[in-house]
């Protein structure tokens, strides 16, 4: 049970823990039972720890009444719950009773001699109860998450009837007055699905819900300006077919949030990945490895066909058009070596099976495998530079987006023929994108990287005929400003995606190379009340449909900033020094902003924006007052830059930190607030990306004259005695979700409260 606490909560329970907040809740109670069970193993101890043992246990008996108490209310909340969740409790508060009794002092054997007394004389009992609180707890916690399961169908239920009535309107009065409705809904939905996909467990569920989230956001708008357009041009076929579209792609997009909540499939389909080169590739040489454990492991012709599948998906690659020659040529060569060293590999497999004495494998048979191994990782490399090098000389080609621009022009032209050309050259740059997802998916190198790329072909392929049939209708009403609002929103959403597929390259490179293809979340979001005293009395307001939309985009662009942040910080020799760490500590706070424009993270409302506005501007200031400690050992010119930049960094969070600070009322003035916070924000970071570099490089300088700098110190020990924030760079975190007491866990119970 200590070694693995989950597992044994699995296996007693006989239920699957799908989600981090149940699994962060049992982890201290297997902790304080694992501690008791533990103690057993010395029969004789000393009042000391006996008295010790006794607390431990009536902590566990105190903490599961609590927990119990919640667990009741939730109970007599949802009659269909309330039998289960009722036996569950009673079984959980009988365990705990039984483990006070057990570890009670006043129920010992009488002390011998020694006055050394015997706990836990019954140790079937203490077992036997700590199976059952086990149990019955973890019954109570996945019960509770049938109530969150609940919440999430019941929010998408709403939305589907709104949905409903969405498309039946026939006037912009009861459009307006139903659309009004369905946004709140959709924001509703969009926070209960977020708090879902970070609190699942499982990354390929993570990343599908992810998808199916965007498609949502993305649509929400979409579904607005198409729709006005379709009710002020009735009659006009492409605006029909255009809002069709729309209201089709969110239906999908809320059956698919529906089967990962509640892991079902219509009609019992299992759903399966399409086989990835890379997944291929990674599956070959695990057998081709395991040959050295077994040589009878699998027969010769399974090694072969698996090669064989391997080629046959670079298909992809070589039958492209868009493939160069030279590089057509390399991925055959390489297919053709892989062949070679797999045919030879299976000779000497085969003569070591063959010979009498060989029990593993022969030093023949190693150098076939390094040979193998070696021959489709070369392979493996290839395609990713294909792959990767096709999508970033396509985003640099569609920079300016060129075809949107044409589109956009001639429709308000009113020139159809005009329209008809240049969307036959958006289809052409749709199918090269479309391809290139493709690609990128065989190459990914995770599974929940493979979801996002076939999410990503799959948006370009429908949002491309979407854009057309907005062009053809806003050439057939030129004048309409509505039909121009409604191709601009399909044009943003096309831009959007391809901002997304460049921080999608980004991640496959950084899986490629070794480094971990997710960003971390910060977590230390500061409590209510500690900074800024008037933030108190603010009424925390939750953004609508269009506003989460707007804010969205700037959004986008702190992901790609941030990622900035940590390709520079990479570039550092070493990753402790102040500007490095406080570089990062702003990068993960801004993206926690980001993860607010998504409605997913921690950041819940706008007051929780501004707290987290408020923290980051003061560590850039502490940034800032490290920057002054570094340019005072700098030559004049190295010295004028850097405090260039930091007056420049000083003064963006000033202003930041005045903005956050001041109070505001009504729905307007709050999402301004929000809206300049961020644009703040990705300020500051535009400023940390410029630094870094230039930090980098004069600190390599530095280090390489250190002996010509006329100071006994190092370089090192020159930073030392930079001011530090002792909370953010010695790691420590007030408010983290680390594994609190069983007390206090159990009683605060806040992942139930919240929900």
């Amino acid at each position: 049970m200590a070694s693995s606490p989950c597992s044994s909560v699995n296996f007693d329970s006989g239920l699957e823990i799908k989600t981090r907040s149940v699994e962060q809740t049992l982890i201290p109670l297997v902790s304080q039972i694992t501690t008791l069970i533990n103690h057993k193993d010395k029969p004789k101890k000393s009042e000391r720890t006996q008295q010790a043992i006794q607390r431990v246990g009536q902590a566990v008996s105190v903490a599961v009444g609590r927990f119990v108490a919640v667990g009741e209310a939730i109970a007599m909340e949802n009659e269909e719950l309330k039998e289960e969740m009722g036996m569950a409790c009673f079984e959980a508060r009988r365990a705990g009773d039984a483990i006070a009794q057990l570890t009670d002092v006043g129920t010992a054997v009488t002390p011998p001699v020694d006055r050394r007394t015997t706990v836990f004389s019954d140790r079937t009992g203490m077992v036997k109860a700590a199976r059952m609180l086990l149990s019955s707890v973890t019954k109570v916690l996945v019960l509770a998450d049938r109530i969150v399961i609940k919440q999430i169908i019941t929010s998408r239920n709403k939305v589907l009837v709104t949905l409903e009535q969405l498309e039946r309107v026939s006037t912009f009065q009861e459009f307006v007055q139903i659309f009004s409705q369905f946004g709140n809904q959709m924001v509703e939905f969009a926070h209960l699905t977020g708090d879902r996909q970070n609190d699942l467990k499982d990354e390929n569920k993570k990343a599908r819900m992810a998808a199916a989230r965007a498609v949502l956001e993305k649509c929400t708008m979409m579904l607005l300006t198409a729709s006005k357009t379709c009710l002020r041009h009735p009659d006009c076929e492409s605006a029909r077919i255009n809002k069709d579209a729309v209201f089709h792609r969110m239906r999908f997009a809320l059956e698919q949030v529906m089967e990962i909540v509640t892991d079902a499939r219509p009609c019992g389909e299992t759903k399966v990945l399409p086989l990835s080169i890379y997944t291929g590739i990674k599956d070959f040489k695990s057998n081709v490895e395991g040959l050295r454990e077994g040589l009878y492991l699998l027969p010769h012709q399974a090694l072969s066909g698996q090669l064989e599948a391997v080629v046959e998906r670079t298909e992809d690659f070589t039958d492209s058009a868009y493939t160069s020659h030279e590089h057509r040529e390399g991925i055959l060569q390489l297919c053709q070596l892989a062949r070679q060293d797999t045919d030879q590999l299976i000779t000497a497999w085969m003569e070591a099976k063959q010979s009498l004495n060989a029990k593993e494998a022969t030093e023949e048979m190693e150098l076939s495998i390094l040979k193998t191994c070696q021959s489709v990782y070369e392979l493996r490399r290839e395609l990713h530079k294909v792959a990767v090098g096709r999508a970033a000389d396509l985003l640099k080609l569609h920079a300016e987006h060129l075809p949107l621009r044409a589109l956009k022009a001639s429709g308000g032209e009113g020139n159809l023929e005009a329209v008809a050309e240049y969307a036959r050259t958006l289809g052409e740059q749709k199918e090269q994108l479309v391809e290139t997802c493709r690609l990128l998916c065989h190459v990914s190198g995770t599974e929940p990287l493979e979801i996002t790329c076939i999410h990503a072909e799959e948006t370009f392929h429908v949002i491309g005929p979407q854009i057309i049939s907005a062009a053809q209708t806003l050439a057939l009403h030129p004048s309409s400003k509505i039909a121009k609002e409604n191709l601009d929103v399909f044009c943003e959403a096309w831009e959007s995606q391809l901002c997304d597929m460049a921080v999608l390259l980004r991640e496959i490179n950084d899986v490629f190379e070794g480094r971990r293809g997710d960003k971390r979340a910060y977590v230390s979001l500061p409590r209510p009340g500690k900074h800024s005293a008037n933030l108190k009395t603010v009424k925390a307001v939750k953004l609508d449909a269009e506003e989460q939309s707007t804010i969205a985009k700037l959004g986008l662009e702190l992901r790609l900033l941030t990622s900035d942040v940590d390709t520079e910080v990479e570039k550092w020799e070493d990753q402790e020094h102040d500007i490095v760490r406080q570089g990062q500590s702003l990068s993960s706070m801004a993206y926690s902003m980001h993860l607010f424009t998504r409605g997913e993270g921690l950041l819940k409302t706008t007051t929780d924006l501004f707290h987290q506005a408020e923290v980051l501007s003061e560590e850039g200031l502490q940034l800032c007052s490290s920057l002054h400690t570094f340019s005072t050992q700098l030559m004049d010119e190295e010295k004028v830059v850097v405090l260039s930049e930091m007056e420049k960094l000083m003064g963006l969070c000033q202003q930041l930190q005045m903005g956050v600070r001041t109070p505001v009322q009504g729905k307007t003035a709050t999402f301004q607030k929000v809206d300049s916070s961020i644009q703040n924000t990705r300020a500051i970071i535009t400023v940390v990306i410029y630094l870094l570099p230039v930090c980098n490089k004069i600190v390599r300088k530095y280090k390489s004259e250190r002996s010509n700098l006329g100071s006994p110190q190092s370089w090192r020990e020159r930073q030392s005695s930079t001011p530090v924030k002792d909370d953010v760079l010695n790691g420590k975190n007030s408010n983290g979700f680390g594994v609190k007491s069983l007390e206090q866990h159990m009683a605060n119970l806040t992942f139930l409260e919240s929900k």
